[in-house]
This record gives C-alpha cells, structure tokens and sequence, in this order.
C-alpha cells in the first residue's frame, strides 16, 4: 500500500464507524439532529417567529413551521445575500451556491453555512472514500488523483466577504489539506469560468497525471472524456489513464448513460452521489445494488411527503419510521445552514428500510401529465434505457414533452434525442419505448390505449451537439446543470427546436 493511499485511510477510517453508527440507530441520530437544529436556531429571525425556544416534538414543528419553496424563502435569501445575520442560521454565511435546478432562466442561490460545509459536504466526503474501503479494498484509487468537474465562483457584490458559485467550487475551496493534495486539476484551472477553455486546460493539466477516479455529472465528463481521446487519439480512456478505477457520479440518473460509460471506459466501477446545491443526501454504499444509503448525520433533519399529498396546498409529512417501501415521497429537509422545511424538488422512493437507502425518483416539477398519463423520469430513463438495450443503440441525451390536442388531432410526447449511436429502425426503437412505459405506467397505458388519448410517440433525432448548443446560449456550461428531461409544456423543447 502506497504511503498516500495510507494517509489518507487515516483520516476515513474513524467514519466508517460513524456511519455504521447511524445505520443502527436511525431514529436516535435524527433526532439528535433535530434538536441541534431547533437549539442552535432559535434566537435568529426565524426561530423568533416560530418560537423554537418551546419546540420540544416533532409535531409542534410541524404544525407551527410551514413548508416551503425556494421562492417563498427567497425574501430571507435575499437579505442573507445583502448581509444580514441571524436571520435563518445562527453564524454568519458567507457561501452561497448558485443552482439553476434544471436550467431555468432564474438563478437560486442557497446559502451555505461553515456547518453545512464542514458536516454535510465534507462529511460526505469521507463518506464517498469509505464507500471505495468497503466496496473495493483492494483499491488502489487512493495512490493517484481524482478528477473533478465542477464549476466557479465570484465575490458577491452585495456583501463584501462573502461568495456566490457552484456548491462543487465552494467545497473546493475549504477543503482540508489531506483532500486538496488528492485532487485534480490546479485549484487554478478547476475554477475557470470559460467552459471550454476549463475543459482544454484540464486535458493539458491531468493527461500525464496518475489519475485514478473520477467526479462529476455524467453528462459533463461524457465532453470531457471524449475531447481526451480526440486530443490522444486514444481508443478508450484506460489507454490514457491506465490505473482509473472509479466514477463516482450524481445530478442525474446513470441509467442511460451505462452504455457510452461501457465504451469510454470498459473497465471503469461505478458510486452513484445524491449531491445538491442545498446537501448531500446520499451514497451509494453496495457496489451490487443500484440505490443509495440515506446519510443521517449530516446536519439534514429528512421529513417526506406522500405522493397523494402533493398537490395539497398544505400536506402533510412522514418522518423515517413511518415511509413505506417503493411509494413516490417529495424530500422536505430543515438544515445547518438554515433552510426550514424546504422542498428540495426531487422526489425519492424508498428501497430498503434497514438500513434507510433511496433512489431518486424524479422531479416535483419535471414530469409530464397534460393529459393524466403521469409520467415521472424514473419511467422515462428506463424505458429508454430498454429501448438503446434492444435496438444496440447508445443515447447520449434526450428531453421530451407532450404534443398538445388539437380540434382535429389527438396529443401525445415528443422526445428529443441525440444518439451516440442511433438505432438502425427508429419505429422499433420508438415501439420499444412505447411498450416499455405501457408496461410500468397503468396511467400512461390508459392514456394509450387505442391511440384514446395518446398516439405513439414522436422522436426527433437531434445532430450531435445540439443540446450541448443550446446550454452554451442559455449560458448553462459546465457545473450541475443539466438537460432537462421531461417538462409539462414546451417551453424547452421549442427553444431547442428552433436551434434546428
């Protein structure tokens, strides 16, 4: 074992415990982290207002703090943003991290406290590194480097001191020493501005380094590998980075990406990440499974509401010991950086309740049901996946969206797709996808049946580049933005369009 690959089981070992720890007790580990989060917060603002200093249950938390969205915290944001303390959290923030979600024209920006970064990002972190001990331990991941996209940051104006930027840079920028010297490339070239001139300079800075893992979104190091192998003329990426390992991933579902991943790297392992600007949430823990270990105590206090509940103006919420296997909860996360009750966005399906492991399921806002089909994403990835499957096709993206009635014609889904390698019949292909979701949706099949409402789906095979063309536009390169997969109206789909 290199001396490297030592010191750096040193500083993970003392976690696995840890985590084994919460694994067993769940409940007590919640609720540890309830009551710091209650304690620590009631003199600010917030805590005032919703007189956190007499919160002693869950269910006077639930009934007297309200849950909410992104934009109905923006108003605290805001002032965080100009300034102001104590508003939400109880230390000074002085991160924020810029999201687009799923690149909406408006910009989020979460803060980010010295907590979060040090209990949540960090930890996670560690975490990450102990999933590698126990899943490979063998490896020798922890001799070379790591690779990682991510994005950038810049001062914000609003208050001197503080920073706006993409969660992975504000990590980078406060991790450890013992971390920083694993890492690839020069803080210098990972926090380039410029998509393009990032992506050259990587390839320049990592090509003769021993790197041994990668990080990052799928998509994003899809680019990045295949410019490598332009620049190498190399067959596949082991033949320039001969001792790389591992991936490890998250942002969006790996499902359709398995088989470009299978091409660009053959002998590549795989961790699955459930990262967000606002936490990180999860990590795959079981090389053999494809689901994630919920991490407990990261300074994340979970409550989930039932799909039934969703569209309710005020629904109601579970805690831990009352989710149920394979139901569609909306994630709801009060945390040490001072969102309270928030909806994430994502929705997840549980599992396994001993220990507690997720898969994201979807998105409470990106799915398609203008015609009662309810389609979710965790539908779509799969049933495109089968598709590429059957047909020996590879897709490199897609986003779809319905087709609207009209007086004389009936609705339906338009996909976008751009093929790596597309399929030698596209109705095949289209059938295939078709059947598949007929199969796992009954609303969909309803909606199908006898062309009723839905008539087959209509593909459009994209030029390669083109939804890469229209992220450079919207000025979404890079980072964790993303193509987003399925919307309720066209919006995205026309824009893409009209690209053509």
């Amino acid at each position: 074992m290199g001396i490297k690959n030592s010191i750096v089981r040193f500083f993970i070992e003392p976690r696995i415990h840890e985590i084994e720890r919460f694994m067993k007790n769940p409940y007590e580990v919640q609720y540890l982290i309830f009551v710091e989060l209650i304690s620590k917060a009631s003199k600010t603002e917030w805590g005032k207002k919703y007189e956190y200093a007499t919160i002693d249950t869950y269910k006077k938390f639930q009934e007297r703090v309200p849950i909410s969205t992104y934009e109905e915290l923006f108003p605290y944001f805001e002032r965080i943003l100009k300034g102001e303390n104590n508003v939400l959290w109880n230390t000074k923030i002085d991160w924020f991290a810029k999201s687009s979600g799923t690149t909406n024209d408006r910009s989020k920006f979460i803060p980010v406290s010295k907590e979060a970064i040090a209990d949540c990002h960090h930890k996670a972190g560690k975490d990450m590194l102990a999933m590698i001990f126990n899943n490979y331990p063998d490896s020798k991941v922890f001799d070379g480097k790591t690779l990682a996209i991510g994005g950038s940051h810049f001062p914000n104006t609003k208050a001197e001191g503080t920073n706006i930027g993409d969660v992975s840079a504000i990590i980078v920028e406060n991790l450890p020493l013992w971390a920083e010297y694993s890492r690839a490339p020069n803080r210098e070239v990972f926090m380039l501005t410029k998509w393009e001139e990032k992506i050259d300079k990587m390839i320049e800075s990592t090509v003769d380094e021993n790197i041994t893992s990668l990080s990052g979104v799928p998509t994003w190091m899809i680019v990045l590998l295949n410019k490598v192998l332009e620049q190498t003329g190399k067959s596949n990426i082991h033949e320039v980075w001969e001792n790389l390992e591992i991936f490890l991933h998250g942002a969006v579902s790996f499902v359709p990406y398995k088989d470009i991943f299978k091409k660009l790297a053959p002998q590549m392992n795989y961790i699955e990440l459930y990262n967000a600007s606002e936490g990180f949430f999860g990590v795959q823990d079981d090389k053999n499974r494809n689901d994630m270990l919920l991490m407990l105590d990261h300074g994340v206090f979970y409550e989930f509401i039932p799909a039934e509940e969703f569209e309710k103006p005020k629904p109601k919420t579970v805690l831990l010991d009352k989710v149920v296997l394979n139901k569609n909860y909306a994630l709801v996360i009060s945390t040490n950086a001072g969102l309270w009750r928030y909806k994430v966005g994502d929705t997840v399906k549980f599992t396994s309740l001993k220990p507690y492991r997720i898969k994201i399921s979807g998105r409470t806002k990106h799915f398609m049901n203008a015609f009662g089909e309810e389609l979710v994403i965790e539908n779509a990835d799969f049933a495109i996946a089968k598709a590429c499957k059957l047909t020996h096709s590879v897709m490199a993206d897609y986003s779809a969206a319905p087709i609207y009635l009209e007086q004389k014609t009936k609705g339906g889904h338009q996909w976008l797709i751009e093929f790596d390698t597309e399929p030698a019949d596209l109705h095949v292909f289209t059938k295939i996808l078709d059947t598949t979701l007929r199969e796992i949706n009954s609303d969909y099949d309803a909606k199908r049946y006898n062309d009723l409402v839905l008539q087959l789906p209509l593909i459009t095979i994209l030029d390669k580049g083109t939804f890469y063309k229209w992220l450079k536009s919207k000025e979404k390169l890079g980072g964790q933005n993303k193509i987003p997969r399925l919307s309720n109206d066209r919006s995205f789909v026309d824009e893409i369009l009209s690209l053509l």
